[in-house]
């Protein structure tokens, strides 16, 4: 059972207020409460609280600020906030959230758990509990939070300890847990199975490139494909980093871990369906060996790539992936990478941009992640810009000279190599918070992961589980 949610009928009554709210609430209440909550200068602000005692002096209940537009990340606020105890939500007294999805009130207050300690010795204070709300369905709410501290977890983890063959390793506990075929492709053994953009990119590492490829479902379901960046550390090549540009690049593999948690969930819940993960997994680094400006590479599908510049490694891998993940015409194809600085340029750190091929499928996404306070923002696959992305000497080059739209002509170079008529979405994210909020610490974050969970729950029903 997880730690943060609890069953327990002795809990203290926990009671979201508005700003607004507060006055009518208090009208309510007897003289006692209405002067202490006064006295005590509670408005209903966000990231405040009160502890609200009878005329004994014995705490009845407590009121806490709620914001009613950012309703997730709020409850991960109650939750920093709150003394330990146990708590119970009381949605009659609650008026801004009464009758509202009250799984939102257990996502937020799991994702207030979470924490990176595996290399801190000091203890947490123990944290505050709730009793589950209902009704809430369960099961989601952990795998969601699961899924989301294991993606979190991928990407806080130091690229020493996590290179290529560990992410295998990650991989590879979820296939086991959830009994799905697992294999690897590594090393100059790609060279031979088709996939030279991932091997070029990954060769000058003395860790070994692979593609990790898993599959889980009954054969006879609908296929989803999902696609996860697997750039493990990124000096980026020869065209090296400065030191303030390469310091968070172990978040580089960020898209792979975003593409295992989901898969992770789906499976947990066991939807109805047929999945694939594929993970192009590299190390770019700089040695004697390491792919080099304007040379020109292979990929799986035959087009060839002029070597703009060896730090736009990640469309590269993606390209053989790709090619990989639309041969076996899936319903559809989701990726996920930490693409580029432009998207970030574009939309700032905490939003993630969407590019997709069929807008009937990019508004699906789009509404559920509205649905489920996880938003996206579509970016145009602006077709006058494909001639950017053309190489002067071989079909396509990996990072046009052009100092403009970057993210939009990465996402026409991976474009390149999906077949037009299967749905494609290219989710260009940051994977990590630049400072503590409340749910939201700095580091890893997952960005999407709701909003691609939940369209494809929508789209293919559940099990019931």
């Amino acid at each position: 059972m997880a730690e943060w949610l609890v069953e327990d009928t002795d809990a203290m009554p926990l009671i979201a207020l508005t700003k607004e709210d507060v006055g009518d609430w208090l009208t309510g209440q007897s003289p006692t409460i209405e002067a202490w909550v006064a006295a005590s200068g509670f408005e209903g602000k966000p990231a405040t609280y009160c502890l609200v005692p009878d005329a004994a002096g014995e705490p009845v209940c407590v009121v806490c600020g709620f914001d009613p537009d950012q309703p997730l990340w709020s409850w991960a606020g109650i939750r920093a906030l709150l003394p330990q105890n146990t708590y119970r939500f009381d949605a009659a007294t609650s008026s801004p959230i009464a009758g509202k999805d009250m799984e939102t009130v257990a996502l937020g207050w799991a994702l207030g758990d979470y924490r990176f300690a595996r290399y801190r010795g000091d203890e947490e204070k123990g944290p505050a509990q709730l009793v589950w709300p209902e009704p809430c369905d369960r099961g989601r709410i952990e795998r969601l939070a699961e899924a989301i501290f294991l993606t979190r977890d991928l990407i806080n983890t130091p690229a020493n300890e996590l290179g290529p063959e560990e992410l295998y390793k990650a991989v590879e506990t979820v296939a086991n847990r959830y009994d799905a075929q697992l294999r690897q492709i590594v090393g100059d053994d790609l060279l031979d199975a088709g996939y030279p953009a991932v091997h070029a990119v990954g060769r000058g590492s003395p860790r070994a490139p692979r593609l990790i490829d898993m599959v889980w479902g009954n054969a006879d379901a609908p296929l989803i494909t999902l696609v996860g960046k697997g750039v493990c550390f990124d000096t980026g090549g020869l065209d090296i980093k400065p030191a303030a540009g390469m310091k968070l690049m172990k978040k580089d593999m960020g898209g792979a871990a975003h593409a295992l948690g989901l898969a992770c969930a789906i499976m947990d819940a066991q939807l109805p369906v047929r999945l694939r993960l594929l993970i192009p997994a590299v190390e770019n680094s700089v040695s004697g060996n390491s792919f080099r400006p304007q040379d020109v590479i292979s990929t799986r599908k035959g087009l060839s790539v002029e070597i703009g510049n060896t730090d736009a490694e990640g469309r590269l891998i993606l390209a053989d992936a790709l090619t990989e993940a639309v041969s076996q015409t899936p319903v559809f194809v989701i990726d996920f990478a930490t693409l580029t600085g432009a998207a970030r340029i574009a939309l700032g750190p905490s939003l993630p941009a969407l590019f997709c091929n069929q807008n009937e499928f990019a508004d699906e996404l789009l509404r559920h992640g509205e649905a489920t306070h996880d938003p996206l923002w579509r970016m145009p696959l602006f077709g006058p810009y494909r001639k950017l992305t053309e190489g002067k000497i071989t079909d396509l080059n990996n990072a046009p000279d052009a100092p403009f739209a970057g993210a939009i002509t990465a996402a026409l170079f991976l474009e390149a190599f999906v077949e037009p008529d299967i749905a494609w979405a290219h989710i260009d994210l940051t994977a990590w918070n630049l400072e503590n909020r409340p749910g939201r610490p700095e580091g890893g974050e997952a960005m999407g992961i709701r909003a691609a969970y939940a369209m494809i729950e929508s789209r293919f029903g559940s099990t019931g589980r």
